[in-house]
């Protein structure tokens, strides 16, 4: 059974960041939660195998949000090349569903 809820996985270059971003999201009523923690990378970029302390943020919002959340992370983002890649929700508590679709309620 498909839901209305994704989860968007995106990784900061640092907690300010990672808090900045997730906090905006919420405000915008575009995330109705975010986990924000601490994550050792490896990774290549422009050729050259790199490393990099990061910090991890897991999305969850509407499906029908995906692509102003995929915009708005990219606006505010200071990566060249942000990671955002969003999962569709398959299963879970149905009540927990139902508030995030209600927190993602675009208010007028």
């Amino acid at each position: 059974m498909k839901t209305k809820v994704m989860i968007v996985f995106s990784s900061a270059g640092s907690r300010d960041e990672a808090e900045r971003i997730a906090k905006l999201l919420i405000e915008e009523r575009l995330a109705g939660c975010v986990q924000y923690m601490p994550v050792s990378s490896i990774y290549k970029w422009k050729g050259k195998i790199e490393s990099a302390s990061e910090w991890l943020m897991i999305i969850k919002t509407r499906a029908r949000l995906i692509k102003e959340v995929i915009s708005r992370i990219k606006q505010l983002h200071s990566y060249e090349l942000p990671e955002i890649v969003a999962v569709d929700v398959s299963n879970g508590l149905p009540e927990y569903l139902a508030w995030v679709i209600s927190e993602t309620e675009q208010k007028v």
